[in-house]
């Protein structure tokens, strides 16, 4: 996880994360990551279009973000 969270950081690039929020559901998040620590991940989230906060906890998953298909 660490390594996607700091490739994120050094390259601007985009990923993904499955995160649990503070009702318990499960959402799927891109971010660029700006900042982290071992308990937190300062972002820029697209589905908000602003910068949050992610509990280190709360996150299920860390992916890629897949580059989609042009037509």
């Amino acid at each position: 996880m660490n390594g996607l969270i700091q490739r994120s950081i050094d390259t601007k690039e985009k990923i993904v994360i499955f995160y649990i929020d503070h009702v318990n559901n499960v959402t799927e998040r891109y971010i660029r990551v700006i900042n982290y620590s071992d308990e937190k991940i300062l972002a820029y989230c697209y589905y908000r279009k602003q910068v949050r906060t992610f509990k280190r906890n709360n996150i299920l998953s860390v992916g890629p973000a897949r580059k989609q298909m042009e037509a």
